[in-house]
């Protein structure tokens, strides 16, 4: 084996020894990375639970979930965003919410991403996924409140989760169109996901 191969068998193996590359685990829950070892799984059983919902809001759902994702680096994701909400399963088959503000950023040194209007705020710090795309570990609050914190599993009273937090994965699905995909969101849905266009 030549230097070539060599150099780049090591270079391989010391960003995926980094603590960014590894962050994401360190950081979540139990059992937030067991909800997002089942993405797959829950965007499967959302999609049939949305079966019966208007034809409108099918292809809203669809024309997000159904496109391949690929890597980029942050970098191209970086700055402010249209973004939506669509839940799936749960309370209701779909439900397609209105266009509201997003940002891609940094806070202390980190990537971060923030929902910044409407009356339901999120935001949280991202981390390399080894799919190429960005585990989003973050907490949900209303508007008028404090913005909550993502918990990293210190639930009160023995709870696996706060209601506040929230586990996603980030992914480009195309020019200017993201999406993060969250698993079995702690309350009202089967399955969120947020579309992201610019």
């Amino acid at each position: 084996m030549g230097k070539g191969p060599l150099l780049e068998l090591a270079a391989a193996l010391i960003i995926c020894a980094t603590p960014a590359f590894a962050a994401w685990q360190n950081r979540a829950s139990p059992y937030d990375a067991e909800r997002l070892s089942h993405l797959d799984e829950a965007r499967a059983n959302a999609m049939q639970d949305a079966q019966g919902a208007s034809e409108k809001d099918l292809a809203a759902a669809r024309a997000v979930l159904n496109r391949n994702s690929h890597a980029v680096p942050i970098a191209s994701l970086k700055g402010t965003w249209r973004c939506r909400t669509i839940k799936l399963g749960g309370m209701a088959p779909v439900v397609v919410y209105s266009w509201f503000t997003c940002r891609i950023g940094e806070e202390h040194g980190h990537p971060y991403f923030e929902k910044q209007t409407g009356t339901q705020h999120f935001g949280g710090s991202l981390y390399p996924h080894e799919s190429g795309g960005f585990v989003f570990l973050g907490g949900m609050n209303w508007s008028k409140d404090k913005r909550a914190l993502y918990s990293s599993g210190r639930a009160s009273l023995g709870a696996e989760t706060t209601p506040s937090d929230a586990v996603g994965l980030l992914s480009s699905i195309g020019p200017n169109v993201a999406r993060i995909e969250f698993p079995y969101p702690a309350q009202e849905s089967t399955f969120d996901v947020i579309e992201l266009r610019r």
